[in-house]
């Protein structure tokens, strides 16, 4: 497989974790005889330095002309006061759009060496490995009107989607309830919301063709409230833009670090752009001490989603476990005992995993 990815540092840690990626995928490249061709362009803060605009054309072109695109971090204080228009996020929000990108898919794996740092107890949060599905270009953040009077004492923002915009969404929401444990639960606000028991009625529709996946509806208050008191009862989780970007912020708590979410928007023909749920922490930027293991489980959902690599992803996701089984930590992550490393030790644990004699279990386990 001959495959084109562009590469998108961004701002602050952004290119650290970007290079740990892409040594891992190198490495996986060469044990299955793949090639990855790489190609670096600027986004948001670092883009406004050099070119006076968070999402430069070629930038956008370069992504375009790719099969997919990995994405660091964008944004920190030192854009904090520039007009909207330039803003590092800008160029982050540009590209979704531009690219089609419909579908946020973000996975939240309670890994057993940091359930200690959860804020919920280990019982309540031990097996969590949920997926949120959540529509990423329509509902009330794109709806319009959405404006204020003109005396600035009223405002209206609208909720607004298509039958085919949910359709699409709830299509990759079942695709992906079929390649786990085959149970979709959707969200929405029925009972009050005309768009939700629309969104209900294509659930509903769209049931009869995975006759395979279990599907229950839940209300987003009691989905809130079941995410907190027992996680580990969800599967696939599709809901709408608003809803979803609340629930996936309240599941990232769940695992104890957002050191380790991961996270793909992805539109119809598979392609997408892949980057860690974590932002740029300037602070810590150019010292070394990032932690890139975000960012190589985005470079696995890669290998999954837009290139099929089923096997390829199972082993980089297997490697990052066995190294935290192992006791390996970068500073963001609590751990009782063992190792504290560095980016690139980190790196070079989960570099040696893949190259292992005990990789070829890890993926037989994969698969069982």
């Amino acid at each position: 497989m001959n495959k084109q990815i562009t590469l998108l540092p961004g701002d602050g840690i952004g290119s650290e974790v970007i290079s740990s990626a892409v040594q891992v995928l190198q490495v996986v490249a060469d044990e299955y005889k793949h090639t990855f061709n790489f190609q670096i362009e600027d986004i948001g803060g670092t883009a406004i330095e050099k070119h006076g605009t968070p999402l430069p054309e070629k930038t956008s072109a370069v992504c375009k002309s790719s099969d997919a695109v990995l994405l660091g971090a964008v944004g920190g204080p030192k854009w904090d006061n520039n007009p909207s228009h330039l803003r590092p996020e800008k160029g982050l929000l540009q590209i979704r759009k531009e690219l089609g990108l419909f579908a946020n898919l973000r996975p939240v794996k309670g890994f057993p060496s940091l359930l200690h740092a959860s804020p919920l107890k280990e019982e309540v949060v031990n097996g969590s490995d949920l997926l949120i599905v959540r529509e990423l270009t329509g509902g009330i953040y794109f709806g319009t009107p959405s404006q204020r009077n003109h005396e600035g004492n009223s405002a209206v923002d609208t909720l607004y989607y298509t039958k085919q915009e949910i359709e699409r969404i709830v299509d990759k929401a079942f695709q992906c309830a079929r390649e786990r444990r085959k149970h979709l639960t959707s969200v929405d606000k029925a009972n009050v919301l005309e768009s939700s028991k629309l969104w209900r009625e294509v659930v509903e529709a769209k049931k009869v063709n995975y006759p395979d996946v279990k599907v229950e509806h839940l209300l987003v208050d009691a989905a809130a409230m079941k995410l907190i008191t027992n996680p580990s009862q969800f599967d696939v989780i599709v809901t709408e833009n608003m809803f979803g970007d609340i629930l996936s912020d309240e599941a990232s708590v769940l695992t104890g670090s957002l050191g380790m979410l991961p996270s793909a928007s992805l539109r119809e023909d598979g392609f997408g752009l892949y980057e860690p749920v974590h932002g740029s922490a300037p602070d810590i930027a150019g010292k070394g001490v990032a932690n890139p293991l975000a960012m190589i489980l985005s470079a696995a959902m890669m290998l999954r989603y837009s290139f099929g690599l089923e096997e390829e992803a199972c082993l980089i996701e297997a490697a990052v476990e066995h190294v935290l089984k192992e006791g390996y930590s970068t500073g963001d992550l609590q751990m009782q005992k063992g190792t504290k490393v560095n980016t690139d030790e980190m790196t070079a644990q989960v570099v040696s995993y893949i190259t292992s004699e005990s990789a070829a279990h890890s993926i037989l386990s994969c698969y069982a």
